[in-house]
């Protein structure tokens, strides 16, 4: 069989960023965001043959895990995430009803607890966080290389 046929290498389809939304509502809302991260990833893989190693696949759900965690004990009503697959990673925007923008506390291994954003903003691309008319909007970009396979692979060429 050859690499095409087992979607090796593959790209996102041509007509545009691969996405899912969906909105999440009291304490099962965690383990439900997570899931669709999962499942979407998932389908990335099996639909659209994009390579998504298993770091990622633990990255993207621990973004999730903390962003929609942060909308349930800080924002009132409902939150929308929203995943987005372009251009070798994925976009994980989380937007609530809560106007007040999120504090990104500096690192102390002393402190218990809240260290969430402190651990996203380190393993994402990038980290931005929108007021909206009603509520803010935070987007976390992860890429899906495995750059420790890529490196592992640097090495033997």
């Amino acid at each position: 069989m050859d690499h095409a046929a087992r979607g090796e290498g593959r790209r996102l389809p041509a007509d545009g960023p691969t996405a899912l939304s969906a909105v999440f509502e009291g304490s099962e809302a965690i383990a439900e965001a997570r899931d669709r991260a999962w499942s979407f990833l998932m389908d990335l893989r099996a639909e659209h043959g994009v390579p998504v190693p298993q770091r990622s696949v633990d990255v993207v759900q621990l973004v999730v895990s903390e962003l929609v965690t942060n909308t349930r004990k800080y924002a009132p009503g409902p939150s929308l995430l929203t995943l987005k697959a372009r251009e070798g990673a994925v976009e994980v925007t989380v937007w609530d009803t809560e106007p007040r923008l999120p504090v990104i506390r500096d690192a102390d291994p002393v402190r218990v607890g809240q260290h969430g954003l402190e651990i996203v903003t380190a393993i994402c691309r990038s980290f931005e966080v929108h007021r909206e008319p009603v509520g803010k909007r935070i987007t976390a970009t992860i890429d899906l290389a495995d750059e420790t396979l890529t490196d592992a692979a640097r090495d033997e060429s």
